[in-house]
């Protein structure tokens, strides 16, 4: 059964960190885009044995937060997604290293994940690889001072930013060493700021669940604006939960949450080097192992990882590079869900739709299209179509039964698509299975935020 337990408080006065003039940046809401502050927690509820922290520690040249650190006070069950990009990053090709060993020796082994924004340390050979495994050393490092004791073999590395550029090591190092971290939902935020890039606002996301008749928390971050679009994972993430679950159910979970959450995002269509989606679970609710694949614990434990990875997704796709709505593209009545993903997935990844949308053009026209080139057979007769407002209010009606609806009431398309948040729903009338996609318009100012990316 499951059960409560007492948090272990990690104050952040309990270790020693940088000086003030690195150690301490705002996190205050404020400071960023008006129109985004709603999607940024003022508190939470973090996973127990799970501290946070992020710092500046000269990585990025604008003296902005470029490192975070993620800790657990006991080894956990780590698993984990990657870009299937072929220049994959070296902290990728690292990190699936250490996990393929944890897996095949059925051993906990993680305690941190190191983050550094502002250089990818992609495309940069073996001097890459050396400089992830010497960031790795330095997470054991600092485990080992926060435990009193050595510890080895325990860290995930993560990078993101211009690809082509070696690790400021010594920087990385130093940083690292002096790092503070804490559980308070200021360190979380701190880490989650150090992950931006072109990101406008810090994605943070913490919850507490029911799983059997106790409690289990989960927190998340993640970063991406830019090179969004799905295939294995699509950004930098992780996610920390204090649930005890073995290797597999844990693998299998986070392959089902990803096919329903990061791997139904999509912003330009590019895939990253370095995309990664880490899970790690520490164990600390103080329950009984999750390992019974039927069992309604993992079933509860399942569904909600998948929902709450699917709203840290949707946080990248409301800072898409440039995007002003957020779209939903829902696909019922398939034969299987990888039909109705593949529908789903052609319509949110057309850039005519996108621009259509950016434009508040209700050219439905392009919608059907997408879903006919899809590559699904169809019976076009049974093909229904409408978009549904984030206000609840009445969806507008454009296809039915494979018949347009017509005239359009041209009005009431135009309210929906002044609304920041729409969702278009399709349906085929096939079968039983649904999938989503989500996705965001496509403007002039991604076009000028790519432009001068490395200026």
């Amino acid at each position: 059964m499951l059960s409560s337990a007492r948090p272990v408080q990690r104050s952040m006065q309990g270790f020693r960190g940088l000086g003030r003039r690195l150690a301490f940046f705002s996190t205050d809401a404020k400071q960023f885009p008006v129109n985004k502050q709603k999607f940024i927690p003022q508190t939470g509820t973090y996973p127990l044995g799970f501290s946070a922290g992020g710092s500046h520690c000269g990585v990025k040249k604008n003296g902005k937060p470029d490192l975070a650190v993620l800790f657990s006070d006991r080894p956990t069950t780590a698993s984990a997604v990657f870009t299937t990009n072929q220049f994959c990053a070296a902290p990728v090709q690292f990190d699936r290293q250490v996990i393929n060993d944890a897996r095949q020796a059925n051993k906990k082994t993680v305690r941190a994940v190191i983050v550094n924004s502002g250089c990818a340390n992609a495309v940069t050979g073996k001097q890459g690889l050396l400089d992830a495994q010497e960031m790795a050393k330095t997470g054991d490092q600092l485990v080992s001072k926060l435990d009193g004791k050595t510890y080895t073999g325990g860290t995930l590395v993560m990078s993101t930013g211009v690809i082509g550029q070696a690790l400021p090591m010594n920087k990385i190092s130093q940083g690292v060493a002096n790092i503070q971290v804490g559980s308070e939902h200021d360190m979380w935020m701190r880490a989650a700021i150090a992950h931006m890039t072109t990101d406008t606002f810090p994605k943070l996301l913490s919850r507490e669940v029911t799983i059997g008749q106790g409690k289990v928390r989960m927190a998340g971050i993640t970063k991406g604006a830019g090179m969004i679009h799905p295939n294995m994972a699509t950004l930098l993430g992780t996610v920390c939960t204090d649930a005890a679950i073995s290797q597999k159910l844990l693998d299998d979970a986070l392959a089902f949450a990803v096919a329903r959450s990061f791997n139904a995002i999509s912003i330009d269509g590019d895939m990253s080097t370095n995309d990664t989606i880490a899970v790690i679970a520490n164990g600390a609710a103080s329950h009984h192992v999750i390992e019974d694949g039927q069992s309604n614990e993992y079933m509860a434990f399942r569904e909600a990882l998948t929902s709450f990875m699917a709203e840290l997704a949707g946080l990248v796709v409301r800072d898409g590079e440039g995007a002003t709505k957020f779209i939903t593209v829902e696909v019922a009545g398939a034969k299987s869900f990888a039909d109705a993903k593949k529908v789903a997935s052609t319509i949110a990844t057309s850039s005519l739709v996108k621009t259509a949308f950016y434009g508040q053009d209700a050219n439905w026209g392009r919608i059907l299209c997408a879903v006919g080139y899809s590559g699904i057979p169809l019976d076009t007769n049974k093909v229904n179509m409408a978009m549904h407002p984030g206000d609840g209010s009445s969806p507008l009606v454009l296809v039915k039964g494979g018949e347009p609806q017509l005239p359009v009431d041209e009005d009431r398309a135009s309210e929906i698509l002044k609304q920041e948040d729409v969702l278009v729903r399709v349906e085929l009338g096939l079968g039983p299975e649904s999938a989503r996609m989500y996705t965001c318009d496509l403007s002039h100012d991604y076009v000028s935020i790519n432009a001068d990316y490395r200026s």
